[in-house]
């Protein structure tokens, strides 16, 4: 896919991942609308040239606040990138289960709820794509993020079906399945962290590529492994 002249939704674009892919794209000449939560990083964002929409994803008000403020301006791309992370292990005390609500609203049912209303405007286009961000995560959990795991699994799920329903249709379904980011997210890791902007770049290269997963960094390896031993690639990243 030629992303040049085409508008993308790159939701969760302020910081981290979205921010880095937010400027390839636009890059590559993209019109990129982003949204985020955090006023200054939403204006630092405008000031690079990019549209801003504020949007809060962790409830319905929000993502139909969001759908409303697009109006009718056609999208070509669908980028359902942003995601939070919750604290939710038993073995360090009583998880919240209000932040868990949050986190499933905002990795799983934002993305389910954006498309459903977006998609038949992609359907409207000569070319559109969806672009799901889950993590490697998603095929084999760690047993401190149970929920955010599971929100990334549910939202691979997802993403096979829905590419399977819109099969030969011009909507591209791309799933990106990050390894662990340099994020705000990933702060207290001390090592073994991808820069954004590389996991940018493999995920722009499989839309562009036209390819329907984007494998990044490590999430190759854990493919792999899976691929030989479901249960040993488990084993491994139930401690990761």
């Amino acid at each position: 896919m030629d992303v040049n002249g085409k508008v993308v939704l790159l939701t969760g674009g302020s910081a981290g991942i979205g921010r880095e892919l937010a400027r390839k794209l636009k890059a590559k000449g993209a019109e990129v609308i982003l949204t985020g939560r955090d006023a200054a990083r939403l204006e630092a964002m405008r000031s690079e040239g990019f549209a801003v929409l504020a949007a809060d994803l962790s409830n319905a008000e929000g993502v139909d606040a969001l759908v409303a403020a697009l109006g009718e301006r056609d999208i070509d791309i669908l980028i359902n990138n942003a995601g939070q992370g919750v604290a939710h292990d038993f073995r360090e005390g009583a998880p919240d289960p209000d932040a868990a609500d949050a986190c499933i609203y905002a990795n799983l049912n934002a993305p389910i709820r954006l498309t459903a209303a977006l998609l038949p405007r992609l359907r409207a286009r000569p070319e559109a794509a969806i672009v799901n961000v889950t993590s490697g995560l998603a095929i084999a959990p760690r047993a401190g993020s149970p929920v955010y795991c599971a929100t990334k699994a549910a939202l691979r799920s997802y993403t096979l079906a829905l590419r399977a329903q819109l099969a030969g249709e011009r909507v591209l379904v791309v799933e990106a399945l990050p390894p662990v980011v340099d994020t705000q997210m990933t702060a207290d890791r001390p090592k073994g962290k991808m820069p954004p902007q590389e996991c940018a770049r493999q995920i722009l290269a499989a839309l562009e590529g036209g390819r329907s997963e984007a494998n990044v960094g490590l999430t190759k390896v854990l493919r792999a492994v899976y691929s030989v031993s479901p249960a040993l690639a488990r084993a491994v990243m139930i401690r990761y």
